[in-house]
């Protein structure tokens, strides 16, 4: 069963905020004056009156919720807002991106958004061509897919015997390396230059076509060329859906069975 950990975070912040509220606002009060009146009819008896200013215990949902809410509140706002943390499960970006990379996403480069609903509240940025993107995959809207920005609102892609072109302008791409089962190049999208990966003896028509890209919509690619579950089989992807701008590699940690790395630390390309 998938989890829709932002949901969770949510409830489970505006739960303990309110349990705490509640509390401090009314409860708390309560309870001060069932103690006072507790402790001055136990004087009457025993001779006794209650402390003053003695502060009675509090119930233990309180006492977790006025713990865990602020902690939870600032996990919120820096994941909803700033950076989001994902681990990269498939070979769908190499060779940028590697399996087990553990990356971070800006989330206020596109503007910022509201949890869970994502809906945009403030204008920041739009995103730009190469850009590496996390978004919500428009057929499971639960799925974070990561690609790369090819196709901007109003572009034409075409995609033919495994070359790009953009507005009818083919995009360059010189040869690196041979690295059988794949060969290295070098692509240029203009203001980003970045690798990808061509599979040698693969024919390059799966995923061959001519799209429009329509107003609020982006058309993503991942760099694994031949071996990438993007827009040229499901679609263009609408503004609604962006997460953020992946901006960096922060620990590589494949499995369980492996030690955690940091050789791959440092800017996405």
């Amino acid at each position: 069963m998938d989890i829709d950990f932002p949901l969770v975070l949510v409830v489970l912040t505006f739960a303990t905020g309110l349990i705490w509220l509640a509390d401090k606002l009314f409860l708390r009060d309560r309870r001060l004056a069932a103690v006072k009146s507790s402790g001055n009819s136990q004087g009457a008896v025993d001779g006794d009156a209650a402390v003053e200013g003695e502060e009675p215990k509090e119930p233990y949902l309180v006492d977790l919720s006025r713990s865990f809410f602020p902690v939870l509140a600032i996990v919120l706002v820096l994941r909803s807002f700033l950076v989001e943390p994902f681990q990269i499960p498939s070979g769908s970006m190499l060779p940028t991106l590697e399996v087990g990379d553990f990356i971070l996403v800006n989330k206020y480069a596109y503007g910022l958004r509201l949890p869970v609903a994502g809906t945009k509240i403030l204008e920041v940025g739009d995103p730009q061509r190469g850009d590496v993107m996390v978004f919500r995959y428009p057929k499971d809207r639960k799925t974070n897919y990561i690609k790369r920005v090819i196709g901007l609102p109003g572009d034409q892609i075409r995609y033919r015997n495994k070359q790009l072109f953009i507005n009818g302008e083919l995009i360059e791409s010189r040869f690196i390396a041979r690295l059988p089962p794949v060969e290295l190049r070098r692509e240029d999208l203009g203001s980003v230059e970045h690798d990808i990966y061509l599979t040698l003896g693969r024919p390059g028509a799966a995923g061959e076509g001519v799209w429009t890209v329509p107003e609020g919509h982006y058309f993503m690619m991942g760099d694994n060329r031949d071996n990438s579950n993007d827009s040229r089989f499901w679609g263009m992807v609408p503004d609604e859906l962006v997460v953020g701008k992946a901006f960096a590699i922060w620990m590589h940690w494949k499995s369980l069975t492996s030690l955690p790395s940091f050789d791959r630390v440092g800017g996405i390309e």
